[in-house]
């Protein structure tokens, strides 16, 4: 059986749309849809129901998914095993999928990938951005191998997490804002934040939320201002405009801090926000990706 029909009709099966599925897969859309048609004819089994909203699997559909990601995880760890064995200089070929929000991605991950490919040229590395319940649901269905989650506590039961580091954060302005011009009379308390504007990162990160639940338990009858933003260089360059404030990742404001574009506001601080890798429980971990995770911690404050 020829396995990119397998890997066709697991991404159609995972993003339940085919243009979807060809994007992920680089394919035309027709090429997606005759490898579907293909597969249900050589297994003499409808796998989708067609829909106007879409692509639904079956009942017998979603019985073949799990077979079929079991053939392609074996297949993966069979490709490893001849590569392992054609390097004669020890070093680790393959491909490896890894996702993180933002923060990690603009920051750490970078650094991480470029050392990777010094140590480890034959590795690919596909980084992708995802938040931590869309990378959650990833690992599980394998579209992922590993995950970097900015979360305290987790609390997955086929997926494992394993502390990595701690990411500082830092509450920070314009130095031209009032807040920083007041500061030198006294720190700003929790009631004077409540007044100020925000523009923080998308809703579902987890420093940024609990930073907005903070600000509304001590507004009192003031409504804080708060523009939630999916990018965080439109976050930074709001607050180095002096439009207001933002709490960020000290790793993605350290040259704007360094600059002077920007000033750590003097004031409360904040406790740093763990940093997880996350994998499947009962998938294997390839050597790709278990070299990409021998190589993370040297990137991240210990």
């Amino acid at each position: 059986m020829d396995t990119r029909l397998l890997r066709t009709f697991a991404a159609v099966a995972r993003t339940e749309n085919l243009t979807a599925a060809a994007e992920r897969l680089h394919l035309a859309q027709s090429t997606v849809t005759a490898q579907v048609q293909a597969l249900e004819k050589e297994l003499d089994l409808r796998l989708f129901d067609r829909l106007p909203r879409g692509v639904v699997l079956t009942g017998a559909g979603r019985e073949a998914l799990a077979q079929v990601e079991a053939v392609l995880e074996a297949e993966s760890r069979l490709r490893a095993v001849a590569a392992s064995a054609g390097g004669a200089d020890g070093r680790v070929t393959g491909h490896v999928v890894v996702a993180a929000g933002e923060t990690l991605v603009s920051a750490r991950l970078p650094g991480v990938i470029a050392a990777l490919r010094r140590s480890h040229p034959g590795i690919e590395v596909d980084l992708r951005t995802m938040g931590t319940a869309t990378a959650v649901a990833a690992l599980r269905t394998g579209e992922l191998d590993l995950a970097l989650l900015l979360e305290d506590e987790t609390a997955f039961r086929d997926i494992s997490c394993t502390p990595l580091a701690r990411e500082p954060l830092v509450l920070v302005c314009s130095p031209e804002h009032p807040v920083a011009r007041n500061a030198a009379d006294a720190p700003v308390d929790w009631a004077e934040l409540a007044r100020q504007d925000y523009f923080l990162h998308e809703q579902g990160c987890s420093y940024s939320d609990r930073f907005v639940d903070r600000l509304l338990t001590e507004a009192g009858g003031t409504q804080p201002r708060i523009t939630r933003f999916g990018s965080l260089e439109a976050a930074r360059s709001c607050v180095a405009a002096g439009l207001g404030l933002s709490l960020l990742a000290r790793a993605n404001v350290a040259d704007a801090l360094a600059a002077g574009r920007l000033t750590q506001v003097p004031g409360p601080r904040f406790p740093d926000v763990a940093v997880q890798l996350a994998r499947h429980r009962r998938r294997w971990l390839s050597p790709a990706a278990a070299a990409l995770t021998a190589e993370l911690p040297h990137h991240f404050p210990q």
